[in-house]
């Protein structure tokens, strides 16, 4: 096998079918594969990870991502989704943080684990959240479907013992 990127560095499989992206934390590393699905994104995050949570989504959330965090008097957990959801987009669209984070719209719902999110210069994605113990993980692809059509891949998690 052998790799190669894209122009903006995401690492691919030169004359191979198969598409691929990979995260990791602290303690976690996610891997996302496929054969049918080119834009591939992935993004894991421990939630009781220290961050300085209202600063940074007062820089890289959406006005309305902010607002229903704000509502939800800042659960930990709506602002780890909105944050892999972006990081996981903003991968699988290939040009990972190049957009100003603040304009991508990831319409995260509070109790929904999954959905649509579109920009005009990467196109429509489709995504999945996952909560695991003190881990979330999010994997999205490129979605043209819109919000009434689409039906998720087939996604398989696996835990590797150490």
């Amino acid at each position: 096998m052998e790799f190669a990127k894209h122009e903006h560095g995401k690492p691919y499989l030169l004359n191979h079918t198969l598409h691929f992206n990979h995260s990791h934390s602290q303690q976690y590393y996610a891997l996302a594969l496929s054969e049918r699905i080119k834009d591939i994104g992935i993004d894991v995050e421990e939630l009781d990870r220290k961050v300085r949570l209202d600063s940074l989504a007062q820089h890289a959330f959406h006005s309305d991502e902010y607002a229903t965090w704000q509502s939800l008097e800042q659960d930990r957990e709506y602002w780890f989704k909105v944050w892999t959801t972006k990081e996981a987009v903003l991968k699988a669209s290939g040009l990972g943080i190049r957009l100003d984070l603040n304009t991508l719209n990831t319409q995260a719902h509070p109790t929904n684990q999954g959905g649509l999110c579109s920009h005009e210069l990467i196109g429509t994605f489709a995504y999945q959240n996952f909560v695991l113990g003190n881990m979330i993980l999010t994997v999205a692809w490129r979605s043209e479907q819109s919000c009434r059509g689409f039906q998720f891949p087939s996604i398989q998690i696996h835990s590797l013992d150490r």
